[in-house]
């Protein structure tokens, strides 16, 4: 809608995890530097921790893009994307052993999808080629189903393990494995990097990158004063920077502007924040009346 106005080829801020968007920020480089070491160094587990919308989901996209593309990890790595953990532990051996060719595992019981997998697992480690699985939204792993994935990581050799696991997954992954039953599993996990929020700073780099990369060409768009305001409202969220950009662009360009300011972002937070409901309305109502009454009869005491 706004993009011939600002003289924009795309839209800068989707929420959809474009990889060629993706900002080589500080935090999220040192975290992308850190799975791409974690895979050369042949380490079994790995996790990635952030809050919701600080960039986990597209960190995960740009490593498999680097799997897929990568001439040299796609001779050595052959990567089983889980992009949806609610499974049980026959449906995560099923998912694995598609991604890993076998096209429909006929054994239904666990120990025998296993063998099936940890066979296919051996033919390609002759080609050689490691497995890396790839699990996004991790936290949401039922406990039986992360059980049934480290048993898949207990296949290696002498000299190598033959599979390697990233999770990419909220706090609550935290809470998950400080269970005692995964004890063993925290010991593999010899990595871990948690995401932070974007400084000031970093959020100028991120708004300027992407509106650079969706062709931007002119003078600054965003001023200082509007950035801060920014990175107080979206607490250097990068989700909730794209939504309130996005907005604040519309609104300047609902009032033919060429530069945003401070209040179009307060503009965009307000139109962002959840309506209250209508229970919510009647109970704010009701406490307020209950607060006028008992007001009143404090007065009407005092005047006794």
């Amino acid at each position: 809608m706004y993009e011939a106005h600002f003289g924009l080829n795309q839209p800068p801020f989707s929420l959809s995890p474009d990889t060629a968007l993706f900002v080589r920020l500080d935090d999220h480089e040192a975290c992308y530097q850190l799975l791409t070491h974690v895979l050369d160094t042949g380490e079994g587990f790995l996790k990635v921790v952030g809050d919701v919308g600080t960039g986990k989901t597209i960190l995960c996209r740009r490593l498999l893009r680097f799997l897929s593309d990568d001439e040299a990890a796609r001779n050595r790595f052959y990567s089983v994307y889980i992009p949806n953990p609610m499974l049980s532990p026959v449906g995560l051996y099923r998912a694995v052993g598609r991604e890993l060719g076998l096209e429909s595992p006929r054994p239904s019981d666990n120990a025998a999808l296993l063998e099936h997998i940890n066979q296919q697992i051996l033919n390609l480690a002759q080609q050689p080629r490691g497995v890396v699985i790839v699990v996004d939204e991790a936290q949401s792993l039922p406990p039986a189903t992360l059980e049934a994935l480290r048993l898949i990581t207990n296949l290696e050799t002498e000299q190598q393990k033959l599979v390697q696991v990233i999770l990419f997954g909220q706090p609550e992954l935290d809470e998950l494995l400080d269970q005692n039953r995964f004890r063993q599993l925290r010991q593999r996990i010899t990595f871990a990097h948690y995401l932070k929020p974007l400084s000031r700073t970093a959020v100028r780099q991120y708004l300027d990158f992407r509106l650079t990369q969706s062709g931007y060409n002119g003078p600054t768009l965003i001023s200082d004063r509007s950035i801060k305001r920014l990175h107080q409202l979206s607490g250097g969220i990068p989700r909730m920077i794209n939504v309130l950009t996005h907005k604040a662009l519309l609104s300047a360009f609902a009032d033919q502007r060429r530069q945003l300011n401070p209040g179009d972002f307060d503009r965009a937070w307000r139109d962002s924040k959840p309506e209250p409901t209508r229970l919510h309305s009647r109970l704010a109502l009701i406490a307020a009346t209950s607060a006028l009454i008992l007001l009143a009869l404090v007065s009407a005491w005092s005047l006794l």
